[in-house]
Protein backbone atom coordinates (compact mmCIF):
# COMPACT_ATOMS: atom_id res chain seq x y z
CA UNK A 1 0.00 0.00 0.00
CA UNK A 2 2.68 2.22 0.68
CA UNK A 3 4.28 2.14 -3.00
CA UNK A 4 0.85 2.55 -4.22
CA UNK A 5 0.26 5.88 -2.21
CA UNK A 6 3.72 6.56 -3.71
CA UNK A 7 2.60 6.32 -7.56
CA UNK A 8 -0.46 8.08 -6.55
CA UNK A 9 1.63 11.12 -5.15
CA UNK A 10 3.50 10.88 -7.90
CA UNK A 11 0.82 10.92 -10.53
CA UNK A 12 -1.23 13.90 -8.55
CA UNK A 13 1.71 16.11 -8.32
CA UNK A 14 1.15 15.77 -11.95
CA UNK A 15 -2.49 16.01 -12.34
CA UNK A 16 -2.51 19.38 -10.09
CA UNK A 17 -1.76 21.33 -12.66
CA UNK A 18 -3.97 20.20 -15.03
CA UNK A 19 -6.61 20.45 -13.32
CA UNK A 20 -5.97 24.14 -11.90
CA UNK A 21 -6.08 25.07 -15.74
CA UNK A 22 -9.55 23.38 -15.49
CA UNK A 23 -11.04 25.20 -12.59
CA UNK A 24 -9.40 28.35 -13.86
CA UNK A 25 -10.65 28.33 -17.66
CA UNK A 26 -14.38 27.10 -16.59
CA UNK A 27 -14.59 29.71 -14.20
CA UNK A 28 -13.79 32.81 -16.06
CA UNK A 29 -16.35 34.97 -18.11
CA UNK A 30 -17.48 33.08 -20.85
CA UNK A 31 -17.76 36.24 -23.33
CA UNK A 32 -13.91 37.12 -22.22
CA UNK A 33 -12.67 34.00 -23.07
CA UNK A 34 -15.06 33.37 -25.94
CA UNK A 35 -13.39 36.67 -27.53
CA UNK A 36 -9.96 35.77 -26.40
CA UNK A 37 -9.75 32.45 -28.10
CA UNK A 38 -11.69 33.57 -30.74
CA UNK A 39 -8.91 36.45 -31.62
CA UNK A 40 -6.45 34.01 -30.49
CA UNK A 41 -6.68 30.63 -32.20
CA UNK A 42 -7.96 32.44 -35.51
CA UNK A 43 -4.35 32.82 -36.28
CA UNK A 44 -2.47 30.86 -33.36
CA UNK A 45 -4.22 27.27 -34.31
CA UNK A 46 -3.71 27.55 -37.80
CA UNK A 47 0.01 28.66 -37.56
CA UNK A 48 0.65 25.57 -34.89
CA UNK A 49 -0.35 23.15 -37.50
CA UNK A 50 1.35 24.16 -40.20
CA UNK A 51 4.66 24.86 -38.18
CA UNK A 52 3.87 21.05 -36.69
CA UNK A 53 3.78 19.74 -40.27
CA UNK A 54 6.15 21.42 -41.70
CA UNK A 55 8.71 19.77 -38.61
CA UNK A 56 7.47 16.61 -39.15
CA UNK A 57 8.27 16.59 -42.65
CA UNK A 58 11.84 18.39 -42.44
CA UNK A 59 12.97 16.78 -38.81
CA UNK A 60 11.55 13.20 -40.54
CA UNK A 61 12.98 13.55 -43.67
CA UNK A 62 16.52 14.44 -42.30
CA UNK A 63 16.38 11.90 -39.56
CA UNK A 64 15.81 8.99 -41.31
CA UNK A 65 17.25 9.78 -44.18
CA UNK A 66 20.67 10.29 -42.13
CA UNK A 67 19.77 7.16 -39.91
CA UNK A 68 19.77 4.82 -43.44
CA UNK A 69 22.70 6.55 -44.65
CA UNK A 70 25.19 5.79 -41.33
CA UNK A 71 23.80 2.60 -40.90
CA UNK A 72 23.68 0.84 -44.76
CA UNK A 73 26.73 2.35 -46.08
CA UNK A 74 30.44 2.64 -45.69
CA UNK A 75 32.07 5.83 -46.27
CA UNK A 76 35.12 7.92 -45.31
CA UNK A 77 34.26 9.34 -41.35
CA UNK A 78 31.21 7.62 -41.41
CA UNK A 79 31.89 7.31 -37.43
CA UNK A 80 32.73 10.51 -36.53
CA UNK A 81 29.47 11.71 -39.03
CA UNK A 82 27.37 8.97 -36.90
CA UNK A 83 28.18 10.25 -33.86
CA UNK A 84 28.02 13.96 -34.89
CA UNK A 85 24.47 13.59 -36.07
CA UNK A 86 23.48 13.56 -32.37
CA UNK A 87 25.12 16.83 -31.55
CA UNK A 88 22.30 19.39 -32.71
CA UNK A 89 20.49 18.18 -29.01
CA UNK A 90 22.89 20.48 -26.95
CA UNK A 91 21.44 23.14 -29.09
CA UNK A 92 18.01 24.65 -27.33
CA UNK A 93 15.34 26.12 -30.01
CA UNK A 94 15.82 29.12 -28.95
CA UNK A 95 19.35 29.67 -29.28
CA UNK A 96 19.36 27.87 -32.96
CA UNK A 97 16.71 30.81 -33.83
CA UNK A 98 19.04 33.70 -32.53
CA UNK A 99 21.56 32.05 -34.44
CA UNK A 100 19.99 31.35 -37.72
CA UNK A 101 18.62 35.05 -38.05
CA UNK A 102 22.20 36.48 -37.00
CA UNK A 103 23.91 33.93 -39.94
CA UNK A 104 21.07 34.62 -42.52
CA UNK A 105 19.97 38.26 -42.25
CA UNK A 106 20.55 40.57 -44.69
CA UNK A 107 24.07 41.62 -42.80
CA UNK A 108 24.98 38.39 -42.42
CA UNK A 109 27.91 36.30 -44.02
CA UNK A 110 25.33 34.19 -46.60
CA UNK A 111 23.59 37.15 -47.83
CA UNK A 112 26.93 39.18 -47.99
CA UNK A 113 28.56 36.29 -49.89
CA UNK A 114 25.71 36.44 -52.51
CA UNK A 115 25.99 40.46 -52.61
CA UNK A 116 29.84 39.71 -53.55
CA UNK A 117 29.42 37.06 -55.86
CA UNK A 118 26.64 38.70 -58.23
CA UNK A 119 27.19 42.24 -57.84
CA UNK A 120 24.27 43.08 -55.75
CA UNK A 121 24.19 46.68 -54.71
CA UNK A 122 21.30 46.59 -51.78
CA UNK A 123 18.53 43.66 -51.03
CA UNK A 124 16.14 45.00 -53.84
CA UNK A 125 17.73 43.47 -56.11
CA UNK A 126 17.71 39.83 -55.45
CA UNK A 127 14.98 37.43 -53.62
CA UNK A 128 16.25 35.96 -50.15
CA UNK A 129 13.53 33.76 -48.18
CA UNK A 130 13.03 35.16 -44.56
CA UNK A 131 13.91 33.37 -41.80
CA UNK A 132 11.74 35.06 -39.59
CA UNK A 133 8.66 33.45 -40.83
CA UNK A 134 6.36 29.87 -40.55
CA UNK A 135 8.74 28.21 -43.14
CA UNK A 136 11.73 29.92 -41.14
CA UNK A 137 10.87 28.33 -37.84
CA UNK A 138 10.20 25.14 -39.02
CA UNK A 139 13.50 24.93 -40.68
CA UNK A 140 15.47 26.20 -37.32
CA UNK A 141 13.57 23.82 -35.32
CA UNK A 142 13.92 20.66 -37.74
CA UNK A 143 17.99 21.27 -37.65
CA UNK A 144 18.03 20.57 -33.72
CA UNK A 145 15.12 18.53 -33.46
CA UNK A 146 15.84 15.45 -36.57
CA UNK A 147 18.15 13.74 -33.62
CA UNK A 148 14.81 12.42 -32.27
CA UNK A 149 14.37 11.02 -35.29
CA UNK A 150 17.72 9.81 -36.27
CA UNK A 151 18.65 7.87 -33.03
CA UNK A 152 15.05 6.07 -32.59
CA UNK A 153 15.10 5.15 -37.03
CA UNK A 154 18.78 4.62 -36.18
CA UNK A 155 18.53 1.93 -33.73
CA UNK A 156 15.71 -0.09 -35.40
CA UNK A 157 17.65 -0.33 -38.69
CA UNK A 158 20.16 -2.07 -36.74
CA UNK A 159 18.54 -4.09 -34.77
CA UNK A 160 15.22 -4.82 -37.24
CA UNK A 161 16.08 -4.24 -40.71
CA UNK A 162 19.52 -6.81 -41.31
CA UNK A 163 17.24 -10.11 -42.16
CA UNK A 164 14.44 -8.13 -43.93
CA UNK A 165 16.71 -6.43 -46.06
CA UNK A 166 19.44 -8.91 -47.02
CA UNK A 167 16.00 -11.25 -47.85
CA UNK A 168 15.23 -8.36 -49.98
CA UNK A 169 18.79 -7.87 -51.82
CA UNK A 170 18.69 -11.66 -52.33
CA UNK A 171 15.98 -10.96 -54.17
CA UNK A 172 17.68 -8.38 -56.73
CA UNK A 173 15.87 -5.24 -54.89
CA UNK A 174 18.26 -1.96 -55.26
CA UNK A 175 19.66 -0.38 -52.15
CA UNK A 176 17.27 2.36 -52.23
CA UNK A 177 14.02 0.51 -53.04
CA UNK A 178 15.17 -1.82 -50.18
CA UNK A 179 15.00 1.19 -48.05
CA UNK A 180 11.56 2.37 -49.18
CA UNK A 181 9.90 -0.45 -49.74
CA UNK A 182 11.19 -2.72 -46.44
CA UNK A 183 13.38 -0.51 -43.99
CA UNK A 184 10.53 2.26 -43.91
CA UNK A 185 7.75 -0.27 -43.31
CA UNK A 186 9.53 -1.70 -40.57
CA UNK A 187 10.53 1.35 -38.86
CA UNK A 188 6.95 3.55 -39.30
CA UNK A 189 6.82 2.81 -35.01
CA UNK A 190 10.31 3.96 -33.95
CA UNK A 191 9.94 6.77 -37.01
CA UNK A 192 6.39 8.02 -35.47
CA UNK A 193 8.13 7.88 -31.65
CA UNK A 194 10.77 10.33 -33.14
CA UNK A 195 8.72 12.55 -34.58
CA UNK A 196 6.42 12.75 -31.79
CA UNK A 197 9.00 13.75 -29.51
CA UNK A 198 10.25 16.45 -31.78
CA UNK A 199 6.66 17.99 -32.36
CA UNK A 200 5.82 18.06 -28.09
CA UNK A 201 9.59 19.97 -28.27
CA UNK A 202 8.27 22.40 -31.28
CA UNK A 203 4.98 23.28 -28.79
CA UNK A 204 6.64 23.67 -25.82
CA UNK A 205 9.43 26.02 -27.66
CA UNK A 206 8.17 30.08 -27.00
CA UNK A 207 11.76 31.36 -27.25
CA UNK A 208 12.56 30.61 -30.89
CA UNK A 209 8.89 31.53 -32.08
CA UNK A 210 8.53 34.66 -30.10
CA UNK A 211 12.53 35.82 -31.62
CA UNK A 212 11.01 34.54 -35.20
CA UNK A 213 7.51 36.18 -34.64
CA UNK A 214 5.78 33.42 -34.94
CA UNK A 215 2.27 33.41 -32.99
CA UNK A 216 2.13 29.92 -32.36
CA UNK A 217 -0.54 28.74 -29.45
CA UNK A 218 2.38 28.79 -26.77
CA UNK A 219 3.16 32.03 -27.63
CA UNK A 220 -0.51 33.10 -27.52
CA UNK A 221 -0.81 31.37 -23.85
CA UNK A 222 2.42 33.80 -22.93
CA UNK A 223 0.67 36.66 -24.37
CA UNK A 224 -2.43 36.17 -23.04
CA UNK A 225 -1.17 35.78 -19.39
CA UNK A 226 1.32 38.77 -19.70
CA UNK A 227 -0.17 41.10 -21.71
CA UNK A 228 -3.53 40.87 -22.08
CA UNK A 229 -3.46 40.69 -18.38
CA UNK A 230 -5.73 37.39 -18.55
CA UNK A 231 -5.43 34.33 -16.40
CA UNK A 232 -8.63 32.37 -17.08
CA UNK A 233 -8.08 33.04 -21.40
CA UNK A 234 -4.24 31.78 -20.64
CA UNK A 235 -5.83 29.05 -18.98
CA UNK A 236 -8.32 28.48 -21.81
CA UNK A 237 -5.93 28.77 -24.57
CA UNK A 238 -3.51 26.29 -22.82
CA UNK A 239 -6.30 23.85 -22.76
CA UNK A 240 -6.61 23.92 -26.64
CA UNK A 241 -3.10 23.68 -26.89
CA UNK A 242 -3.29 20.63 -24.92
CA UNK A 243 -5.57 19.06 -26.98
CA UNK A 244 -3.45 19.19 -29.66
CA UNK A 245 -0.74 17.48 -27.25
CA UNK A 246 -3.34 14.53 -26.46
CA UNK A 247 -4.18 14.33 -30.41
CA UNK A 248 -0.23 13.79 -31.21
CA UNK A 249 0.33 11.22 -28.09
CA UNK A 250 -3.06 9.31 -30.03
CA UNK A 251 -1.71 9.45 -33.50
CA UNK A 252 1.50 8.01 -31.92
CA UNK A 253 0.30 5.20 -30.35
CA UNK A 254 -2.16 4.56 -32.94
CA UNK A 255 0.80 4.64 -35.17
CA UNK A 256 2.44 1.67 -32.56
CA UNK A 257 -0.72 -0.18 -31.92
CA UNK A 258 -0.16 -3.30 -34.02
CA UNK A 259 3.33 -3.24 -34.48
CA UNK A 260 5.51 -5.66 -33.41
CA UNK A 261 9.43 -6.52 -33.72
CA UNK A 262 11.01 -9.60 -34.22
CA UNK A 263 14.35 -9.78 -32.38
CA UNK A 264 16.65 -12.33 -33.86
CA UNK A 265 19.14 -14.93 -31.85
CA UNK A 266 21.97 -13.73 -30.23
CA UNK A 267 24.01 -14.68 -33.32
CA UNK A 268 22.44 -12.98 -35.59
CA UNK A 269 22.21 -9.78 -33.19
CA UNK A 270 26.21 -9.63 -33.18
CA UNK A 271 26.60 -10.51 -36.74
CA UNK A 272 28.12 -8.38 -39.06
CA UNK A 273 25.93 -7.23 -41.55
CA UNK A 274 27.71 -5.93 -44.96
CA UNK A 275 27.36 -2.74 -45.50
CA UNK A 276 27.45 -1.09 -48.83
CA UNK A 277 31.18 0.36 -49.67
CA UNK A 278 30.70 3.78 -51.42
CA UNK A 279 33.68 5.61 -53.14
CA UNK A 280 34.19 8.15 -55.32
CA UNK A 281 31.34 11.05 -55.97
CA UNK A 282 29.22 8.59 -54.44
CA UNK A 283 31.13 8.60 -50.82
CA UNK A 284 31.27 12.83 -51.77
CA UNK A 285 27.64 12.50 -51.88
CA UNK A 286 27.11 10.41 -49.15
CA UNK A 287 29.61 12.61 -46.77
CA UNK A 288 27.68 15.47 -47.42
CA UNK A 289 24.35 14.42 -46.97
CA UNK A 290 24.76 13.92 -43.33
CA UNK A 291 27.14 16.83 -42.97
CA UNK A 292 24.80 19.40 -43.81
CA UNK A 293 22.45 18.38 -40.88
CA UNK A 294 25.04 18.38 -38.41
CA UNK A 295 26.49 22.24 -40.00
CA UNK A 296 23.54 23.63 -39.79
CA UNK A 297 21.74 22.49 -36.44
CA UNK A 298 25.45 22.21 -33.99
CA UNK A 299 27.68 24.44 -36.75
CA UNK A 300 25.65 27.46 -37.00
CA UNK A 301 25.13 28.53 -33.54
CA UNK A 302 28.23 26.88 -32.65
CA UNK A 303 29.76 29.57 -34.99
CA UNK A 304 27.76 32.47 -34.57
CA UNK A 305 27.65 32.09 -30.58
CA UNK A 306 31.49 31.72 -30.75
CA UNK A 307 32.43 34.69 -32.79
CA UNK A 308 29.93 36.74 -30.49
CA UNK A 309 30.80 35.34 -26.68
CA UNK A 310 34.91 35.72 -28.32
CA UNK A 311 34.12 39.99 -28.29
CA UNK A 312 32.02 39.88 -24.62
CA UNK A 313 34.65 37.07 -22.73
CA UNK A 314 34.33 39.45 -20.18
CA UNK A 315 30.63 38.72 -18.96
CA UNK A 316 32.16 36.16 -17.54
CA UNK A 317 33.30 37.66 -14.95
CA UNK A 318 30.21 40.05 -14.25
CA UNK A 319 28.06 39.39 -11.64
CA UNK A 320 24.63 38.62 -13.68
CA UNK A 321 26.54 36.11 -15.18
CA UNK A 322 27.87 34.54 -12.49
CA UNK A 323 24.35 34.99 -11.04
CA UNK A 324 22.80 33.08 -13.52
CA UNK A 325 25.35 30.47 -13.35
CA UNK A 326 24.82 29.90 -9.78
CA UNK A 327 21.23 29.83 -10.22
CA UNK A 328 20.97 27.90 -13.07
CA UNK A 329 23.58 24.78 -11.22
CA UNK A 330 21.05 24.95 -7.73
CA UNK A 331 17.87 24.43 -10.08
CA UNK A 332 19.21 22.13 -12.39
CA UNK A 333 20.67 19.50 -9.31
CA UNK A 334 17.67 20.30 -7.27
CA UNK A 335 15.48 19.22 -9.85
CA UNK A 336 17.83 15.89 -11.14
CA UNK A 337 17.73 14.72 -7.27
CA UNK A 338 14.06 14.90 -6.48
CA UNK A 339 13.32 13.84 -10.22
CA UNK A 340 15.65 11.00 -9.71
CA UNK A 341 14.23 9.69 -6.12
CA UNK A 342 10.70 10.21 -8.24
CA UNK A 343 11.68 7.79 -10.53
CA UNK A 344 13.04 5.40 -8.51
CA UNK A 345 10.15 5.04 -6.23
CA UNK A 346 7.95 4.88 -9.65
CA UNK A 347 10.14 2.00 -10.72
CA UNK A 348 10.98 -0.16 -7.72
CA UNK A 349 7.29 0.36 -6.66
CA UNK A 350 6.59 -1.88 -9.91
CA UNK A 351 8.80 -4.58 -9.83
CA UNK A 352 7.76 -5.71 -6.43
CA UNK A 353 4.51 -4.62 -6.71
CA UNK A 354 3.43 -5.69 -10.15
CA UNK A 355 0.23 -4.66 -10.30
CA UNK A 356 -2.24 -2.76 -12.84
CA UNK A 357 -3.43 0.06 -10.64
CA UNK A 358 0.55 0.96 -10.06
CA UNK A 359 0.91 0.52 -13.65
CA UNK A 360 -1.33 3.09 -14.73
CA UNK A 361 -0.31 5.19 -11.85
CA UNK A 362 3.25 5.32 -13.57
CA UNK A 363 2.15 6.27 -17.12
CA UNK A 364 0.06 9.11 -15.42
CA UNK A 365 2.82 10.33 -13.39
CA UNK A 366 5.13 10.41 -16.51
CA UNK A 367 2.84 12.22 -18.81
CA UNK A 368 4.67 15.51 -17.71
CA UNK A 369 7.11 15.12 -20.05
CA UNK A 370 4.35 15.64 -22.85
CA UNK A 371 3.32 18.62 -21.16
CA UNK A 372 4.47 22.11 -22.44
CA UNK A 373 5.99 24.03 -20.12
CA UNK A 374 4.00 26.76 -20.46
CA UNK A 375 0.78 25.16 -19.66
CA UNK A 376 2.56 23.52 -16.63
CA UNK A 377 3.80 26.29 -15.35
CA UNK A 378 0.35 28.34 -15.19
CA UNK A 379 -1.35 25.10 -13.87
CA UNK A 380 1.12 24.80 -11.00
CA UNK A 381 1.42 28.49 -10.11
CA UNK A 382 -2.20 28.57 -9.58
CA UNK A 383 -2.29 25.21 -7.18
CA UNK A 384 0.71 26.52 -5.53
CA UNK A 385 -0.94 30.07 -5.06
CA UNK A 386 -4.03 28.47 -3.81
CA UNK A 387 -1.68 26.05 -1.32
CA UNK A 388 -0.12 29.36 -0.39
CA UNK A 389 -2.81 30.96 0.47
CA UNK A 390 -5.28 27.66 2.23
CA UNK A 391 -1.63 27.75 4.71
CA UNK A 392 -1.58 31.16 5.14
CA UNK A 393 -5.09 32.00 6.26
CA UNK A 394 -4.84 28.02 8.48
CA UNK A 395 -1.88 29.57 10.33
CA UNK A 396 -3.79 33.33 10.36
CA UNK A 397 -6.95 31.89 11.77
CA UNK A 398 -5.58 28.83 14.31
CA UNK A 399 -2.26 30.51 15.66
CA UNK A 400 -2.46 34.53 14.12
CA UNK A 401 0.88 33.71 12.51
CA UNK A 402 1.03 34.81 8.53
CA UNK A 403 3.17 32.81 6.13
CA UNK A 404 2.90 34.90 3.16
CA UNK A 405 4.12 32.73 -0.38
CA UNK A 406 5.82 30.23 0.61
CA UNK A 407 6.24 28.25 -2.85
CA UNK A 408 4.71 30.63 -5.35
CA UNK A 409 7.08 33.31 -6.60
CA UNK A 410 10.06 30.71 -5.25
CA UNK A 411 12.72 29.01 -6.94
CA UNK A 412 10.73 25.80 -5.68
CA UNK A 413 8.63 26.34 -8.03
CA UNK A 414 10.98 26.10 -10.74
CA UNK A 415 12.08 23.04 -9.24
CA UNK A 416 8.53 21.64 -9.11
CA UNK A 417 7.93 22.21 -12.23
CA UNK A 418 10.92 20.65 -14.15
CA UNK A 419 10.74 17.90 -11.62
CA UNK A 420 7.43 17.14 -13.00
CA UNK A 421 8.72 17.71 -17.18
CA UNK A 422 11.56 15.56 -16.83
CA UNK A 423 10.73 12.95 -13.96
CA UNK A 424 10.04 10.25 -17.42
CA UNK A 425 13.45 11.30 -18.27
CA UNK A 426 15.37 9.86 -14.83
CA UNK A 427 12.72 6.65 -15.05
CA UNK A 428 13.41 5.95 -18.39
CA UNK A 429 16.83 5.42 -17.24
CA UNK A 430 16.27 3.79 -14.36
CA UNK A 431 13.73 0.98 -15.65
CA UNK A 432 16.52 0.78 -18.44
CA UNK A 433 19.00 -0.89 -16.16
CA UNK A 434 16.49 -2.42 -13.56
CA UNK A 435 15.61 -4.28 -16.52
CA UNK A 436 18.54 -5.86 -17.00
CA UNK A 437 18.76 -6.80 -13.78
CA UNK A 438 16.95 -10.76 -13.46
CA UNK A 439 14.31 -10.65 -10.93
CA UNK A 440 16.41 -14.12 -8.67
CA UNK A 441 18.75 -11.21 -8.00
CA UNK A 442 15.69 -10.03 -5.59
CA UNK A 443 15.00 -13.92 -4.40
CA UNK A 444 18.23 -14.17 -3.30
CA UNK A 445 18.55 -11.33 -1.64
CA UNK A 446 15.20 -12.17 0.29
CA UNK A 447 15.86 -15.81 0.51
CA UNK A 448 19.19 -14.61 2.84
CA UNK A 449 16.36 -13.02 5.64
CA UNK A 450 16.57 -9.68 4.04
CA UNK A 451 13.77 -7.13 4.49
CA UNK A 452 12.21 -5.95 0.83
CA UNK A 453 13.83 -2.66 2.09
CA UNK A 454 16.96 -3.94 2.93
CA UNK A 455 17.26 -6.00 -0.07
CA UNK A 456 16.56 -2.46 -2.44
CA UNK A 457 19.14 -0.48 0.04
CA UNK A 458 21.76 -3.24 0.02
CA UNK A 459 21.31 -5.01 -3.45
CA UNK A 460 19.63 -2.88 -5.91
CA UNK A 461 20.76 0.24 -5.53
CA UNK A 462 24.49 -0.29 -5.39
CA UNK A 463 23.74 -2.16 -8.69
CA UNK A 464 21.76 0.41 -10.74
CA UNK A 465 24.10 3.32 -9.86
CA UNK A 466 25.16 3.76 -13.79
CA UNK A 467 21.50 4.07 -14.38
CA UNK A 468 20.77 6.71 -11.32
CA UNK A 469 23.83 8.61 -12.75
CA UNK A 470 22.22 8.70 -15.91
CA UNK A 471 19.27 9.44 -15.26
CA UNK A 472 20.05 12.72 -12.87
CA UNK A 473 22.28 13.89 -15.67
CA UNK A 474 19.55 13.99 -18.20
CA UNK A 475 17.22 15.56 -16.06
CA UNK A 476 20.14 18.37 -15.08
CA UNK A 477 21.08 18.69 -18.84
CA UNK A 478 16.91 19.12 -19.88
CA UNK A 479 16.28 21.43 -16.94
CA UNK A 480 19.53 23.71 -17.88
CA UNK A 481 18.15 24.64 -21.00
CA UNK A 482 14.46 24.54 -19.82
CA UNK A 483 13.21 28.27 -20.84
CA UNK A 484 9.30 28.02 -21.07
CA UNK A 485 8.46 27.15 -17.42
CA UNK A 486 10.82 29.11 -16.11
CA UNK A 487 9.96 32.41 -17.38
CA UNK A 488 6.61 32.45 -16.00
CA UNK A 489 7.62 30.83 -12.63
CA UNK A 490 10.94 32.25 -11.62
CA UNK A 491 10.95 34.82 -8.57
CA UNK A 492 11.46 38.58 -9.56
CA UNK A 493 15.30 38.75 -10.23
CA UNK A 494 15.97 35.49 -10.68
CA UNK A 495 17.94 34.21 -13.76
CA UNK A 496 19.41 31.04 -15.12
CA UNK A 497 21.59 30.85 -17.91
CA UNK A 498 18.62 30.32 -20.19
CA UNK A 499 16.66 33.38 -19.36
CA UNK A 500 19.77 35.42 -18.97
CA UNK A 501 20.05 34.71 -23.00
CA UNK A 502 16.18 34.80 -23.72
CA UNK A 503 16.21 38.42 -21.75
CA UNK A 504 19.62 39.73 -24.09
CA UNK A 505 17.28 38.66 -27.44
CA UNK A 506 14.69 40.76 -25.89
CA UNK A 507 16.45 43.59 -25.82
CA UNK A 508 17.40 43.13 -29.59
CA UNK A 509 20.95 42.35 -28.74
CA UNK A 510 21.12 38.28 -28.48
CA UNK A 511 24.47 38.45 -28.89
CA UNK A 512 25.07 39.45 -25.31
CA UNK A 513 24.38 36.67 -24.05
CA UNK A 514 26.43 34.19 -25.99
CA UNK A 515 29.06 33.36 -22.94
CA UNK A 516 25.62 32.17 -21.26
CA UNK A 517 24.83 30.30 -24.32
CA UNK A 518 28.07 28.86 -24.77
CA UNK A 519 27.34 27.66 -21.16
CA UNK A 520 24.59 25.52 -21.58
CA UNK A 521 25.88 24.26 -25.01
CA UNK A 522 28.94 22.83 -22.95
CA UNK A 523 26.77 21.55 -20.23
CA UNK A 524 24.71 19.35 -23.07
CA UNK A 525 27.47 18.69 -24.68
CA UNK A 526 28.73 15.53 -22.13
CA UNK A 527 25.58 13.58 -22.22
CA UNK A 528 24.71 13.69 -25.75
CA UNK A 529 28.82 12.08 -26.20
CA UNK A 530 28.04 9.38 -23.58
CA UNK A 531 24.47 8.93 -25.84
CA UNK A 532 26.51 8.60 -29.27
CA UNK A 533 29.45 6.65 -28.01
CA UNK A 534 27.06 3.78 -26.64
CA UNK A 535 24.97 3.93 -29.64
CA UNK A 536 28.14 3.59 -32.26
CA UNK A 537 29.32 0.45 -29.68
CA UNK A 538 26.24 -0.89 -30.52
CA UNK A 539 26.21 -0.06 -34.18
CA UNK A 540 29.61 -1.86 -34.55
CA UNK A 541 28.37 -4.83 -32.33
CA UNK A 542 25.42 -5.19 -34.60
CA UNK A 543 26.83 -4.42 -38.17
Amino acid sequence: MARIRGGRSNAALVLLPLVSLLVVAFGGSFSEIAGILGSSLSRALPTTLWLLFLVALGAGSIGVFSAWIVVAHDFPLRRLFAFALVLPLAIPPYLAAYAFADFFHYAGPVQGMLRAIFGFASARDYWFPDIRSTPGAAIVLSSVLYPYVYLTSRMVFILQGRNVADAARTLGARPFTVFRRVLLPVARPAIAAGIALALMETLNDVGASEYLGVRTLTLSVYATWLNRNSLAGAAAVALVLLLVVLALIAAEQAIRANQRYHVGRASQMHAQAPRRQLAGWRAGMAMLSVALPVGAGFGIPLLVLGRSAIKRLDALFSAEFQSALANTLATAGATAIAATLAALVLTLASRMTPSIALRRLSRVALMGYAIPGTILAIGLLLALAAFDNGLDAFLRARYGYSTGLVLTGTSAAVVIACTIRFIALAEGAIRSGLEKLPRHVDDAARSLGKTAMEAVLGVLLPLLRPAIATGAVLVFVDTVKELSATILLRPFGFSTLATHVYEAASRGSPEDGAVAALAIVAVAIAPIFAVSRALMGDDEATL
